[in-house]
């Protein structure tokens, strides 16, 4: 029988849990707004369609470029600090990125959408810091009610699109201009935070492995694969999304349904996808995510009615919710607690790194196709190699303590 001292006290981790649950949700609905919107503003702008989703792309390039630096910083600094810092990169992200449409500069758009990316990869450790003062046993629970948090975010930001873009002479002013302000609602829920500041390490404290030799980890290097897939691939079809719906004849405000269906799917799961890690494992769970993201590119590939784009991206939203919450939930079960910087570092430098190279290639996919259908046929083909990369990795993975 279990003594009632060997229960873990998981009070605190759960109050944070709620702060981080509501901070998704206020400052995380910016981040659909700036999908739905990105590409087409940058139809505008840019002096080419090849470079209309570009703005989105230097926001996960942003993100990618922030990760290695914002981790140490919040081992060194507190993760309040780390969070405070990205919601002010996204009000001011957002305020250059109204700016270059308001003087027409494609250059500053770009810069807004850059320091938007600083925010994004903030936001990327929501999640990791759920699990800072969680018991084992709470850790994948805690993941997954931050992420489910998104669920509301996916509600409020589509919809202010759908209120503002269209309110000035200038498509998407008050889009941004509703961004600014979410930002700076939502910085101030950090200060309810109770993380402490992890010490400064002793002299003869262990110092952990270098990046060469977590890299050397089989399940490390598994978990980075499947997160760096799971969500490439869900950018590299969402980007593409409002574009093909366009191009379709669809509306604006079907594109900004179909991508809130889409966010909702990539959410909702969030509620019990921490229970079902619990009992199946990570690795079934991942696997289910990638045959969900299969699933969605067949649904793409069966035609562009609308019922076809909000099938697909439902399906590619809980691809995702698994197959990334499931490496989120491997990752930190393979590395100690004074070598997280290093490792969510790394692990989200590589993520948003295939992530840029996704949106960069997803607007190069629809800009070479004859028209819009072509293009959407392009981006969904192109899931396949680095699934079966994936499925591969995990399935090596599950055979090799059979083989050593």
């Amino acid at each position: 029988m279990t003594a009632i001292t060997d229960i873990p006290d998981d009070s605190r981790a759960r109050r944070n849990v709620l702060v981080l649950v509501a901070a998704q949700a206020i400052l995380g609905a910016q981040l659909p707004m700036n999908f739905v919107v990105g590409g087409l503003a940058g139809m505008s702008l840019a002096p080419t369609p090849l470079l209309a989703t570009l703005p989105i792309s230097l926001i996960v390039f942003g993100s990618m470029t922030t990760a290695p630096w914002i981790s140490p910083l919040m081992q060194a600094k507190g993760r309040r600090f780390g969070f405070v810092l990205g919601a002010v990169a996204g009000a001011c992200g957002a305020a250059l990125s109204l700016t270059g449409l308001i003087t027409s500069s494609f250059a500053i758009f770009l810069a807004g959408a850059y320091l938007t990316g600083i925010f994004m990869s903030t936001l990327g450790f929501y999640r990791f810091a759920a699990t800072d003062t969680a018991s084992e046993a709470f850790r994948p629970k805690a993941i997954s009610y931050v992420m489910a948090g998104g669920l509301i975010s996916a509600l409020i930001g589509p919809q202010l699109v759908k209120l503002t873009s269209d309110a000035t002479v200038i498509p998407f002013l008050y889009t941004y201009g509703a961004v600014i302000v979410l930002n700076l609602v939502g910085l101030w829920l950090f200060f309810l935070l109770d993380i402490p500041t992890p010490a400064k390490p002793a002299a003869d404290a262990p110092r952990g492995r270098s990046r060469g030799q977590l890299l050397r980890e089989p399940a490390i290097v598994v978990a980075v694969v499947c997160g760096m897939v799971t969500y490439a691939l869900m950018n590299l079809v969402m980007t593409s999304t409002p574009l093909a719906v366009v191009g379709c004849g669809f509306s604006t405000g079907n594109a900004a349904d179909i991508v809130s269906a889409h966010v909702i799917a990539m959410y909702a799961p969030s509620f019990f996808t921490g229970h079902l890690i619990a009992r199946f494992g990570t690795t079934r769970i991942i696997s289910a995510g990638l045959a969900c993201l299969a699933a969605a590119g067949i649904m793409a590939l069966a035609g562009v009615t609308l019922f076809n784009f909000f099938g697909a991206l439902i399906l590619l939203g809980i691809g995702w919710n698994f197959g990334f919450i499931g490496a989120t939930a491997m990752l930190t079960a393979n590395h100690a607690a004074h070598e997280r910087g290093t490792v969510q570092g790394l692990n989200d430098l590589l993520v948003f790194g295939m992530v840029t190279l996704a949106s960069l290639s997803s607007g190069g996919l629809m800009g070479s196709a004859v028209d819009a259908v072509a293009g959407w046929a392009k981006v969904n083909y192109a899931m396949v190699p680095f699934l079966t990369l994936a499925a591969v990795a995990l399935v090596w993975l599950r055979l090799r303590p059979r083989s050593t």
